[in-house]
């Protein structure tokens, strides 16, 4: 274990599902979106934390990872979930001790919008990971520089979807880099540009 202090990185992340908008599914590259998951969480997780907003098909990737590398770092994971979605949280959930529950609002937007406040209000971060996803990944993305305008942001446009739109409109010219678009050797590039920076 790295002995300097850990450090969070919050992770938006999500696999477009086929029956939304066509916009993210048509880009979406699944086995680019599992492999840089399953990388970002190989080499931060031993270090520093990884902090998101518990997408049913990114925490079954990040346990998997934390049962392979058989080290005990629950307190470097920190889920956040809503309690509109009680009755569907995925069964991995259960395997994590540093859960966050917000309170269900009176909508699925409004009750997401309070999780996604909490998370970015009651942590620092030292970096930002976007990867894949769907509008869920706009809203983050916008919200996050809102709250933190001056971390460290890796939006992985190689992997399609929200990702790339967030890329291609959103993110300023001089963050910009080819490595983000093209490099799916994603070990390298998150020792490259999150583990070599922080």
């Amino acid at each position: 274990m790295a002995t300097k202090s850990i450090k969070n990185i919050f992770l938006s992340a999500s696999i477009p599902l086929p029956n939304r908008d066509a916009k993210y599914i048509d880009t979406a590259d699944i086995i680019a979106i599992r492999d840089a998951v399953i990388a970002l969480t190989t080499v931060v997780l031993p270090y520093h934390r990884i902090i998101w907003g518990g997408h049913p098909s990114i925490t079954p990737l990040i346990y998997y990872v934390m049962e392979k590398l058989d080290l005990n770092i629950q307190e470097h994971v920190k889920l956040y979930q809503s309690l509109w979605f009680e009755e569907r949280f995925p069964e991995d959930n259960n395997k994590f001790e540093n859960i966050v529950f917000t309170e269900r609002q009176s909508d699925i937007p409004s009750s997401i919008k309070l999780m996604r406040e909490r998370m970015f209000s009651e942590n620092e971060f030292s970096a930002a990971v976007f990867i894949g996803g769907m509008n869920g990944i706009e809203d983050e993305y916008r919200m996050f520089i809102e709250y933190h305008p001056n971390v460290l942001l890796i939006p992985v446009a190689s992997t399609g979807a929200a990702t790339k739109i967030v890329y291609d409109t959103l993110v300023p010219e001089n963050l910009k880099n080819p490595r983000f678009e093209k490099d799916y050797g994603y070990m390298s590039l998150f020792q490259k540009f999150i583990m070599d920076k922080i």
